[in-house]
């Protein structure tokens, strides 16, 4: 029966080309009828059959989601915060029209405000930064839908022995240069591999509402980074230590009302060990 489930799915991922998107099409690929889009032209993207080219400055998202009628839209878009607005627009009207479902990858971002406790998942949005706004416009978009169709995933930092943070680490070692660390800065982290598992878990259970996928501890950002660069070098690298405020702040993001079970749910520790191995 599980089969038969998987199988009738066909999921369109917005953003398959991206560190994420990817991340989820690999997970999916094998379970679902399951196509992505990407930005920039590369070859192995244009000879896969399951991956059409979308530019969200220029093109319009409607005609894609007509071609390919998906049952389940995941969207990881990046690009120019207009845009992917107006794009979230239009999928909001395609989903309204269909049974399709959407999971929206949001960020801890859209409580950035607060920070004096972490944030749950019935918490009120409020953001003083240019990304966080941006998703909490999407997010109070989505949460005029019918509810059984949406479900918003918020994220803390992801890691990941590929991820972009990882990356620009690697970077900054190498060119000898100092990495900015925020010591009173209190956040949970995630792994990229357990969230396409989650959403792999949230697809399948059919799932809706609000997740939030970090790590069920908290950690200081300057510990966090200083473990993971002794992880990956043997190098002595200069933290530059910023304060933006003289006391510990919050950008947490922890479930309180939508739990996973136990196995999909994931510790600071566990994304270390990952990243050493």
């Amino acid at each position: 029966m599980k089969k038969e489930t998987e199988q009738k799915h066909r999921i369109l991922i917005l953003g398959a080309s991206g560190y994420i998107g990817n991340a989820i099409y690999k997970e999916l690929g094998p379970y679902f009828r399951t196509f992505g889009t990407y930005r920039v032209e590369k070859k192995e993207y244009k000879s896969n059959q399951q991956f059409i080219q979308y530019n969200v400055e220029e093109d319009d998202v409607y005609e894609i989601l007509e071609s390919i009628k998906p049952s389940i839209i995941i969207s990881a878009l990046r690009g120019d915060f207009n845009a992917q607005v107006i794009a979230h627009q239009h999928i909001a009207e395609y989903v309204a029209v269909t049974s399709c479902k959407l999971i929206f990858l949001s960020s801890a971002n859209v409580f950035d405000a607060y920070s004096q406790y972490p944030s749950y998942e019935l918490d009120k949005t409020l953001s003083h930064s240019v990304y966080g706004h941006f998703k909490i416009k999407i997010e109070n978009l989505l949460l005029r839908m019918p509810k059984k169709q949406i479900a918003i995933i918020r994220l803390p930092m992801v890691f990941g022995a590929g991820s972009p943070r990882i990356q620009e680490l690697k970077e900054a070692i190498s060119e000898n240069e100092t990495v900015e660390v925020f010591p009173n800065l209190i956040m949970n982290v995630t792994l990229d591999k357990k969230i396409t598992q989650q959403i792999h878990y949230i697809i399948n259970r059919n799932k809706y509402g609000v997740f939030h996928l970090g790590s069920t501890d908290l950690v200081h950002h300057d510990e966090f980074i200083k473990e993971v660069l002794a992880i990956i070098t043997e190098k002595k690298v200069v933290l530059k230590q910023v304060f933006t405020t003289n006391d510990d702040r919050y950008l947490a993001v922890l479930p309180k009302f939508n739990k996973l079970p136990k196995h999909l749910q994931i510790t600071s520790e566990v994304v270390l060990e990952e990243l050493s191995i």
